[in-house]
């Protein structure tokens, strides 16, 4: 791109899904604001029509949303790529019996290992083994573009005035109390961290 010219995003002519139920209810109940509805409703549509995107790129790895996330939790955490179950499951908001199994699977599949910890002889860490290691650098690197190419219908100054605006959102909720916030686990629900 040349200096000095900004990208043009694409415009859609037509509305979305939310746009037709807020019609809806303007006209069913004209005395609701819906602007809540607006945000929310987008914000959840968005969140069902990225997985399976997300999830495409990950199964070319092997991997699955959860695994994906243990395994970029420890990369991300630095040299030696290691943490204690503790620091793993209060990273992901997960439930510590939820952090055994899933290590359990990637031992297994030995993308991780477990050592004694030598701080707390009852304890072990969990590691990234150097076939982790790899796996999860290659993936990470095929996760951002993916996600670049998801959101290539934004201009830079919309991604980042959208980038500010979700932060304040997400940082009000884990304010408020309401939800599970980063500090406390959540329980497994059966869903992919």
């Amino acid at each position: 791109m040349a200096k000095g010219k900004t990208r043009k995003t694409k415009k859609f002519a037509a509305g979305d899904g939310v746009d037709d139920i807020l019609r809806q209810w303007a006209r069913e109940r004209p005395d609701l604001d819906t602007s809540a509805m607006a945000i929310v409703g987008r914000i959840s549509r968005i969140e069902r029509k990225i997985d399976p995107l997300l999830a495409s790129v990950f199964r070319k790895f092997g991997l699955q949303r959860w695994s994906f996330d243990v395994l970029a939790t420890l990369r991300r955490s630095g040299y030696p790529y290691e943490l204690t179950p503790t620091q793993l499951f209060s990273s992901l908001m997960l439930t510590s019996g939820a952090i055994t199994h899933r290590s359990d699977q990637l031992v297994k599949a030995g993308l991780l290992d477990r050592k004694p910890d030598p701080n707390d002889r009852r304890g072990v860490r969990v590691k990234l083994t150097d076939l982790g290691l790899s796996k999860i650098n290659e993936a990470v690197t095929a996760h951002v573009e993916n996600e670049r190419r998801l959101l290539r219908h934004l201009s830079r100054q919309e991604r980042s005035l959208l980038i500010s605006l979700l932060r304040r959102f997400l940082l009000g909720l884990e304010h408020s109390g309401e939800g599970p916030s980063r500090q406390r686990p959540r329980k497994q629900d059966g869903q992919p961290g």
